[in-house]
């Protein structure tokens, strides 16, 4: 098993098998820069550009100088396992090119409890779908009974929606209560004011990369993966009142462009492949441009803490698992451009809602709380809603296998009633 030469702490959430890509920035030095995790410390890549002397990246430098990592993800599958391994050896205890040069570990290594965080990338386009079968199916038996809980779609296609892009913020970002119409008594005229069933919905979600196909192109789902950098934990927060009056007939609007929130740290999918499971037994089987038989979704452990303003303890209301996903990102992505549509690097697809199939998986209050039908505990009391006055929503991610933690991290919404 490799080890660094940068301390690594047992319970760390960065070893040298994670090495996550994020953007960040310090006091002293103010411009955003890419930077990559280990241990307690952020290897700044802008000061070590130089030493991507493989035969791929050599002429490649500019993109580790970049203030986004869009340049990055618009490299090849090739490039991104070529920028890993040069990473894995400079960072590998037996390797002094950083280690014993003590001016050039001085620029490069930055403490994290020095760094601000920034979105990783610039998000041109943001798409979410509806992948979880148990969400789905919980929802559909809320609002429409066991009989008819599943759209005749649902089992054939990856049903998703257009988000807004410009309100994706990282993690940490104040989000505020939302205004909008509500029509809380169906007898009677909608009204306007604050959203007051503010939700939390436990996402993962994935970069696009990989040089960009013209428009009319599909990515097809046996290149899919050459079009998929890397994931982030994300909360897509959701103001269910306002969702339920203003829906029909094309779907979700304010509701769910008032903030997203993702995980600053991005996890190349080479990180991730020693945790891939069995794909969701789809039935029927899917359409052929569908089709994929590898393993492609992850046994990625997801949990989402609530801690109310004033409080300094954090509830957890959900524990659950990428792996219950029915459709993969593969499949998603080779959907979303089978019409043509044409993707950039550095657009975002998420996952939607996950849940799993024990009421304490449920990566929602709508379902946790069922419709309100009953309490969410929390220290403060039974909750049926995200609590007005809410300090932190907190959805930790985390990957183990028998050594070694891969990672853990959060994606962490501030609220601002």
């Amino acid at each position: 098993m490799a080890v660094s030469w940068v301390t690594v702490e047992k319970e760390s959430h960065f070893p040298i098998q994670n090495l996550p890509y994020g953007v960040f920035s310090t006091d002293a030095e103010p411009e955003h820069r890419i930077g990559v995790a280990i241990g307690s410390q952020v290897l700044d890549l802008s000061k070590i550009a130089h030493l991507f002397t493989g035969p791929l990246l050599a002429h490649n430098q500019d993109v580790f100088r970049a203030s986004t990592l869009n340049k990055l993800m618009g490299l090849t599958k090739a490039h991104w396992a070529e920028a890993r391994a040069t990473l894995t050896t400079l960072l590998s205890a037996d390797n002094p090119t950083i280690r014993d040069d003590d001016y050039l570990r001085s620029l490069a290594m930055v403490s994290m409890d020095k760094v601000k965080m920034h979105l990783p990338a610039a998000i041109g386009d943001y798409t979410d779908f509806y992948s979880s079968l148990d969400h789905a199916t919980n929802v559909g038996i809320m609002f429409r009974g066991k009989e008819n809980a599943l759209m005749p779609n649902w089992k054939y296609l990856p049903v998703g929606y257009h988000g807004r892009a410009s309100s994706v913020v990282v993690s940490g970002t104040p989000v505020r209560r939302p205004l909008g119409q509500t029509k809380p008594v169906d007898t009677e005229p909608p009204k306007f004011g604050p959203c007051r069933l503010m939700d939390f919905e436990l996402e993962m979600a994935f970069f696009v990369g990989g040089p960009p196909k013209d428009l009319g192109n599909p990515i097809k789902i046996d290149e899919a993966d050459e079009h998929i950098f890397g994931m982030v934990v994300m909360n897509d927060w959701s103001a269910r009142d306002i969702q339920k009056w203003e829906y029909v007939p094309l779907g979700p609007f304010g509701a769910k462009n008032l903030g997203t929130s993702i995980s600053p740290w991005v996890v190349t999918m080479e990180a991730l492949k020693p945790f891939a499971v069995p794909n969701y037994v789809q039935d029927p089987a899917p359409f052929p441009y569908l089709k994929h038989d590898d393993p492609y979704t992850f046994d990625v452990h997801l949990e989402v803490a609530i801690q109310p303003a004033g409080s300094s303890t954090s509830n957890v209301v959900s524990q659950s698992n990428f792996k219950y996903m029915y459709w993969t990102m593969k499949q998603q992505l080779a959907h979303h451009t089978i019409t043509g549509c044409n993707m950039r690097p550095g657009d975002l697809l998420a996952s939607g809602t996950i849940s799993g199939p024990e009421p304490s998986s449920f990566g929602s209050m709508l379902e946790l709380s069922w419709r309100g039908s009953k309490p969410v505990p929390l220290t403060e009391g039974g909750r049926k809603e995200v609590p007005a006055g809410w300090r932190q929503c907190y959805h930790d991610w985390s990957v183990q296998g028998e050594r070694v933690r891969c990672w853990v991290w959060f994606c962490a919404g501030r609220g601002a009633a």
